[in-house]
């Protein structure tokens, strides 16, 4: 086996890995509560030490929640991906219609998620400060996108936030709904009734 093979593989099963210690976090935080839940108890779940648990996430929470700056750097590839003569908003709703897409092809890892995450308030402020860093990275993007300096005219800034709330409302109203209808359809609906001005319904 040749060193990039060998590098592939090693890489394949570090990917397995942290998805196994992420998937084990999930479902016993929801079965116990995150109080009742530890690190010994995840890792032991995947059946690996708790040193390498830490070798992944530096805390039970940050298995909960992932890596922010993987997310970030994912909608600002999938953004930039968006050719420039696509106006700003539409091209944030390709850029949320793709992440549904992504989420949508594991819908229970992600339903559980959220079920974690609306039974634990305590992880609020860190989901809260993991969504402000990727919404920084994407209001950046928008700003390269526009042709303006963030923080000057305002609208990069209020471009990104108007379609993270559309983003995050559809999400609520597909775990409310148990995963139907879809995601990407729910998405689409929300940055409809923005692109209309949000008319009262």
């Amino acid at each position: 086996m040749d060193s990039a093979e060998e590098l592939g593989r090693r890489d394949r099963k570090k990917l397995e890995t942290r998805a196994a210690l992420e998937h084990a976090a999930l479902t016993l935080v929801a079965e116990r509560g995150l109080a009742a839940v530890t690190v010994e108890d995840i890792a032991e779940a995947v059946d690996v030490s708790s040193r390498t648990f830490f070798n992944y996430f530096p805390s039970k929470e940050d298995a909960l929640i992932g890596s922010g700056q993987a997310a970030a750097d994912e909608l600002c590839d999938r953004l930039n991906a968006v050719p420039e003569r696509v106006p700003v908003l539409e091209a944030l709703r390709l850029m949320a219609r793709a992440e549904a897409e992504r989420l949508q092809e594991q819908p229970e890892r992600w339903l559980l998620r959220l079920k974690v995450f609306e039974q634990n308030p305590s992880l609020l402020p860190r989901l809260v400060a993991s969504g402000s860093e990727t919404e920084r990275a994407v209001t950046a993007a928008v700003a390269r996108r526009a042709g303006v300096e963030p923080c000057t005219s305002g609208y990069p800034e209020l471009a990104t936030a108007a379609a993270m709330a559309a983003f995050r409302v559809a999400m609520l109203r597909w775990s409310a709904a148990g995963g139907r209808p879809s995601l990407t359809a729910l998405v689409d609906e929300a940055f409809d009734q923005l692109a209309a001005g949000l008319p009262n319904p």
